[in-house]
């Protein structure tokens, strides 16, 4: 485990990850137990210390290696709006989009995929009128069109990425 994790230069490239920093993120996409210190109890789990956990979480949000964690709150259910969007990005533009995109705090999930709407992210705002007018900002910053695809009916789907 003394490989060092690396960013991918670009979209293309897979990230490298650590035996330590792979367990801990497979780990945690389960979630954190309820319990008083649930940071040293996955950490036992994956027989490391806590501050190793912290660490190494730590040193791949810096890194950009991880873009965010953090927990998963359903913004409908609390009197807010969700949405997925989409976009149409020609290529030459994707990096300057994409950091524009992810600069606003209503974003999360953006993902590029090999599609004619090459650009996916999910939008959530305090307020369900609030989906509309951080479309049109991202419009407006961006130039190009957001297709917005509300939720039409919920499933519940346990995602999760090995790596």
């Amino acid at each position: 485990m003394t490989e060092a994790s690396q960013k991918p230069d670009t979209h293309t490239d897979k990230p490298v990850f650590t035996d330590t920093e792979r367990a801990i993120i497979n780990r945690l996409q389960e979630g954190l137990p309820l319990t008083r210190y649930p940071y040293a109890d996955v950490a036992a789990e994956l027989q490391i210390d806590e501050a190793t956990l912290l660490s190494h979480l730590k040193a791949m949000l810096s890194t950009g290696l991880l873009t965010r964690f953090g927990p998963m709150f359903h913004a409908g259910e609390m009197g807010g709006g969700l949405t997925l969007a989409a976009m149409r990005i020609p290529e030459s533009e994707f990096a300057r989009v994409t950091e524009q995109v992810n600069s606003f705090s209503e974003v999360a999930h953006n993902y590029r995929r090999e599609h004619e709407l090459n650009m996916w992210f999910v939008l959530a705002t305090e307020t369900p009128e609030g989906i509309a007018d951080t479309i049109h900002r991202i419009e407006s910053m961006t130039g190009f069109r957001v297709y917005n695809m509300p939720k039409e009916e919920e499933f519940h789907v346990h995602l999760h990425f090995s790596v």
